[in-house]
């Protein structure tokens, strides 16, 4: 049976946001069985935010949920390491309104998840099983869900600057891939487009230290690139970290064509619109490593 899991203990960490430059410390505390992920403002007298689809205020430049007016920006990183290791329920303690952006990847997070260690719970975990395939497209970004033996992603971006040009990756989400794939994708940017985000007071926290910035013809960081595809392992980062939001792994295949933030979303309110395009299953009902053609078998059958 495979098991939920939570942290082995508390474990913490602290830097600036990356859109309101505010510090902030974040610390990650072990939570029970079927809590899910659930953030704290001890700022404001541990105000619970759940991290869920229908928490989610808005979602251009980064994904900022909220609860009753109290928001918290820039939640994708940190839920994509949890997700992306396994960890089924935490409480998230802030005591600002972002969640900090550290080196503009999600490295730092998974490190102090491995910190912490990861245990076992005695219920079984959940899993969204998709049976149908569900879409969302705008112009010519499009973003996919469809059955799956296993909760893989597909992405690929196109920019047209000479370090990006047409990039794709596919990540089977097991065996510790996010940690050897993803994790360490950093976030980026072009310098076009900074004095805009400055006016519209975002990336006030953004650094050299916190993303990869782009000019017309290279980057401006001196350290080079972490991968070749950085740029399209750190678009998958973000698209496990939204899709974490519907509370539970995914069964299924998701493919993305130029998505970003706002696909992410409306993928997933369409996809829980539609009722009969999935279940709610306990992970041991589904054979992960089966051939496709077991899985149909399973389907049918429940």
């Amino acid at each position: 049976m495979i098991k939920q899991t939570t942290l082995g203990s508390s474990v913490e960490t602290d830097g600036v946001g990356l859109h309101t430059a505010v510090p902030v410390r974040v610390r990650l505390v072990p939570a029970p069985p079927d809590t899910g992920y659930v953030f704290r403002r001890t700022d404001l007298g541990g105000f619970e935010i759940p991290a869920t689809v229908e928490s989610v205020a808005h979602c251009g430049y980064a994904t900022t949920l909220m609860r009753t007016g109290v928001m918290l920006s820039t939640v994708e990183h940190l839920l994509s390491a949890l997700r992306g290791l396994g960890v089924d329920n935490v409480y998230i303690d802030v005591d600002n309104l972002e969640i900090p952006i550290l080196d503009g990847s999600a490295e730092v997070f998974a490190e102090m998840i491995e910190q912490a260690g990861i245990v076992e719970q005695p219920l079984a975990r959940r899993a969204l099983l998709v049976r149908e395939k569900v879409s969302f497209q705008q112009g010519d970004r499009r973003i996919s869900v469809e059955p799956g033996d296993h909760y893989e992603v597909d992405c690929l971006i196109d920019f047209p600057h000479p370090l990006i040009g047409v990039q794709q990756f596919s990540l089977h989400l097991n065996d510790g891939a996010f940690s050897r794939e993803i994790a360490a994708a950093r976030t980026f940017g072009f310098t076009h487009e900074i004095e805009a985000l400055r006016r519209a007071n975002l990336i006030r926290g953004g650094s050299l230290d916190n993303a990869i910035v782009l000019t017309p013809n290279g980057m401006l960081n001196e350290t080079g690139l972490r991968f070749r595809d950085e740029f399209v392992r750190h678009k998958i980062l973000d698209i496990i970290g939204d899709l974490a939001l519907l509370g539970m792994p995914i069964v299924g295949k998701v493919v993305a064509e130029r998505s970003g933030h706002i696909m992410h979303a409306g993928l997933m309110s369409k996809l829980l619109r539609m009722r009969s395009a999935w279940d709610i299953v306990d992970m041991p009902e589904i054979p992960v490593q089966s051939p496709m053609s077991n899985v149909q078998s399973l389907v049918s059958a429940t």
